[in-house]
């Protein structure tokens, strides 16, 4: 369903589970009202009128992400570097060869290579950084999970279990060696206390500057 306020169209979506009524804006810009079950349908353009300067800032956001991603061209980052994606019919996995990635000549078929190789890079990039990390504290992981979290670049159990979002690699070398840094500091302090951070600057001193980078453009971090 779609309804049209001053030209801002949105979808709304009942649901079960919902107990208050919450407004989103993806990626992509489509903003969508999940309604409680019971709730009227006012409620919808009602919360739109009440947050409409928060969506607009969302939908210029978005924008700005979808531009950014669209000047790739037929180029994919990768800790940095820009690598040129060259189909190959035939081909079924994808491969770096110096600064191209050779790829299936299937779109299809080629966008799972591509996320498939970057898992794979992800855990040999990773895993010699949280070696050395782990080293230097003093401390050690139980395991390294490569994963895909829509929210999270990285994580850090009890039990010293390590996970870290392979898109990272899409991000500068250094954005992921903070990152690495970070999770490997939960190992000796499970909080985000004044004490854990000055650990994490201790052996990443601008941790902050790339900190503020994937806040600003993590959202850019997609194949």
């Amino acid at each position: 369903m779609s309804s049209v306020m001053q030209e801002l169209a949105y979808r709304i979506r009942r649901s079960d589970r919902a107990r208050r009524v919450r407004v989103s804006v993806d990626a992509t810009g489509n903003v969508e009202v999940v309604l409680p079950r019971r709730s009227p349908a006012s409620a919808a353009p009602a919360a739109i009128a009440e947050l409409r300067p928060w969506i607009e800032r969302r939908l210029r956001a978005a924008t700005a992400v979808r531009e950014q991603i669209a000047a790739r061209g037929a180029t994919l980052p990768y800790l940095g570097v820009q690598l040129d994606v060259k189909p190959e019919p035939g081909r079924t996995r994808a491969h770096r060869k110096g600064d191209t990635l050779l790829v299936p000549g299937d779109a299809e078929q080629a966008a799972a290579a591509i996320e498939r190789w970057y898992r794979r890079a992800a855990a040999r990039e990773i895993a010699p950084r949280l070696e050395q990390a782990t080293m230097k504290l003093g401390t050690s992981y139980s395991k390294l999970s490569i994963r895909g979290q829509r929210t999270r670049w990285g994580s850090c159990s009890t039990s010293g279990a390590m996970s870290f979002n392979w898109r990272l690699l899409l991000a500068p070398e250094a954005v992921l060696d903070y990152v690495v840094w970070h999770e490997a500091c939960h190992l000796r302090v499970m909080d985000h206390s004044p004490r854990f951070w000055a650990l994490v600057r201790q052996h990443c001193p601008d941790y902050d500057v790339q900190r503020r980078w994937l806040r600003a453009h993590g959202a850019t971090l997609v194949l």
